[in-house]
């Protein structure tokens, strides 16, 4: 930004009088303009329910899905006109329709029939629009606009990230494109949000990277492009410096890099590795780890894994834990058709 000073050589009295009530007027211009923007600046949200927010999707990551939905609830309860705790919880109903129908072996693939739907949808969508309410409302009263646009973006995120599931290409461009606009708001007025990385990051990696379908959207409703190297950068910022999307923009960076289009497993597998380790309760990490192995030609250590998810597994009641048994119960009987794997 340049400045530019305008100087005169010489004033009457006249004039000096003239510029000294300029000067006072303009100095309680600014002084007006500075507390309006003391109430726009961003502000950062109640260290506590942050706290509780970050401590709740430990669990999450963890698959205690239900332990992070208690948690989440708390939020909802102690700060009613915050986005958070809905946001939060409807991320937690989304890992559950994944658990419940997505593809649990194949780090590359995340697409389900359209016709699939699960006991949470209802729900999950009813908790995004109580947090985009709430965000809006939050935006239009001039309170913590910036973090608020971050929640509006990454509720739109969720969203989209369920069509995109489903199959829903256009429901899935039009909450990429209000995602992407609320993120940019964001970082606009808070350049500090590393979470907002992580949806545009995405955004500008799949717009892309994705077949033919997206340049056909990207005319219908007129979808900003994108770019796969900026988009892989933005979710590795994210993943490293996030406050609530450090994790899940992990295991996205390491989707990404397994799928075919890049082929870099070796980064992939080193990524899903460290979600096993933080999170070793989560038998999809595992999961995860073990695909890797075996898409690299490490068969024996491959389904060494797959078995061991099997054994954690079985008895288990909760969404994932049936889902996690299902799924290496499926994989090894593909590889040993004749096995009785039980």
């Amino acid at each position: 930004m340049s400045f530019r000073a305008e100087r005169g050589n010489c004033f009457s009295l006249k004039h000096a009088k003239a510029i000294r009530s300029l000067l006072v007027a303009a100095v309680f211009a600014v002084l007006g303009t500075a507390a309006a923007r003391a109430q726009a600046r961003p502000q950062t949200p109640e260290p506590e329910q942050l706290k509780k927010a970050q401590q709740g999707l430990d669990l999450l990551m963890s698959s205690r899905i239900g332990a992070a939905i208690k948690v989440f609830r708390k939020i909802q309860a102690d700060a009613p006109d915050s986005a958070l705790g809905y946001l939060m919880e409807a991320d937690a109903l989304w890992w559950k329709i994944y658990f419940a129908t997505g593809n649990l072996i194949d780090p590359d693939v995340f697409a389900v029939p359209s016709s699939s739907r699960t006991p949470y949808d209802s729900q999950f969508n009813q908790l995004l629009d109580q947090a985009i309410a709430k965000a809006s409302a939050n935006i239009n009263a001039n309170r913590d606009v910036a973090r608020n646009d971050l929640y509006k973006g990454m509720a739109y995120g969720l969203r989209g990230r369920l069509a995109s599931m489903r199959q829903s290409n256009l429901a899935a461009a039009r909450a990429a494109k209000q995602m992407r606009s609320s993120l940019m708001d964001a970082v606009q007025k808070d350049r500090n949000l590393a979470d907002a990385y992580a949806g545009l990051g995405l955004y500008d990696y799949f717009v892309d990277t994705l077949p033919a379908i997206v340049k056909l959207l990207r005319w219908m409703i007129g979808l900003p492009g994108g770019s796969r190297e900026r988009g892989l950068q933005e979710v590795e910022y994210a993943a490293k410096n996030g406050q609530l999307t450090k994790a899940e923009a992990l295991y996205y960076l390491a989707k990404d890099y397994s799928r075919s289009s890049e082929k870099q497993y070796t980064k992939s597998l080193e990524l899903f590795q460290q979600l096993h380790s933080k999170y070793p309760g989560n038998g999809l990490w595992t999961l995860m780890v073990g695909s890797l192995e075996i898409r690299m030609g490490h068969a024996e250590e491959g389904e060494a894994l797959y078995r061991q998810v099997l054994n954690q597994g079985r008895g288990k009641q909760s969404v994932a834990g049936k889902a996690l048994y299902k799924a290496a119960r499926t994989a090894l009987k593909k590889r040993h058709p004749t096995e009785s794997i039980q």
